[in-house]
């Protein structure tokens, strides 16, 4: 990936996060701990939607099905609606309304099998940098259209492939406008025959030790189901996917003509922020940033 499609690509990944859409109205104000009891958590193993993958989910941790996923983004930290998901993963110490509380939005991206053929190649460094230059580049976009900047301040955690389990994980540093409390970007992907598996949770960067051993634990507990493994690609009759292993960093999941068209027609339409970790393209933005509890009392 040449330098120019990566900061062309982190461009149109943050031009995409300012997109926005009206939410449905929430339901009749509930207190936290009524909302936090209407829940439904799951443990042990769990089937995700569509047969793709299993989790063996442990005791510390609990998982929400989408319904239950999407009335949290929705109603209690007050995002729009979105695509959907396959579900949240929650740690069972903090309740996804407390001040502390984060979650993992699982979604399914089926774009292909994804080459890992260039993962002992990439300079992370390079990359970072280039990254950087493209989310100065959207943010001259940004502020013509009145949206907040939101700058890339550097790697939480550098990018790391593991070529055995096929899992590639990694954490950004952001910054969203004047705010002095950064955030925490957490990403893992789990690459598959047909796809990838995308998990990102978002945190406080005052998190970053708490939430990096959790997402580990998460990142051994997810998996594709046989059939649908990374070892069970066909090349003769399954798809490949258009990118690789630098460009599931930099944000290629996002770079799907129809998605831009959609989502840029609602950004010249709207000035609002929206999380982006429904759709898949890596990184939540202020409503979820700041766990705004719309509908939900404490």
């Amino acid at each position: 990936m040449s330098k120019k499609q990566v900061i062309a690509l982190v461009g149109f990944v943050l031009l995409l996060s300012a997109a926005s859409y009206a939410a449905d109205a929430p339901p009749k104000t509930m207190t936290a701990a009524q909302f936090e009891a209407s829940l439904k958590y799951k443990k042990g193993e769990v089937a995700l939607p569509g047969g793709v993958a299993t989790l063996k989910i442990p005791d510390s941790f609990r998982y929400l099905d989408p319904k239950d996923a999407e009335r949290v983004l929705v109603q209690a930290w007050g995002n729009p609606s979105g695509d959907g998901t396959l579900g949240m993963l929650f740690p069972a110490g903090a309740s996804p309304v407390s001040d502390n509380g984060w979650g993992v939005v699982i979604t399914y991206e089926e774009d292909g099998y994804v080459s890992d053929k260039d993962a002992d190649s990439i300079n992370y460094d390079s990359l970072i940098k280039e990254m950087k230059e493209g989310t100065a580049e959207s943010n001259k976009e940004r502020e013509k259209q009145g949206y907040q900047t939101v700058d890339l301040v550097g790697w939480a955690a550098k990018p790391y492939y593991d070529k055995d389990a096929h899992k590639l994980y990694w954490a950004k540093e952001l910054a969203f406008g004047g705010n002095a409390e950064h955030t925490l970007n957490y990403n893992i992907r789990v690459l598959g025959r047909r796809g990838v598996l995308v998990l990102n949770a978002v945190a406080g960067m005052d998190q970053l030790a708490s939430v990096e051993k959790d997402m580990r634990n998460v990142l051994a507990f997810t998996d594709f189901n046989p059939g649908y493994r990374y070892a069970d690609f066909d090349s003769k009759t399954d798809k490949t996917a258009t990118y690789g292993i630098a460009a599931l960093v930099a944000g290629g999941l996002a770079a799907k003509a129809g998605l831009f068209t959609k989502l840029f027609a609602v950004l010249l339409a709207a000035k609002k922020l929206v999380i982006v970790g429904v759709v898949a393209i890596g990184a939540f933005i202020a409503n979820l940033l700041k766990r705004k509890k719309t509908g939900v009392s404490s």
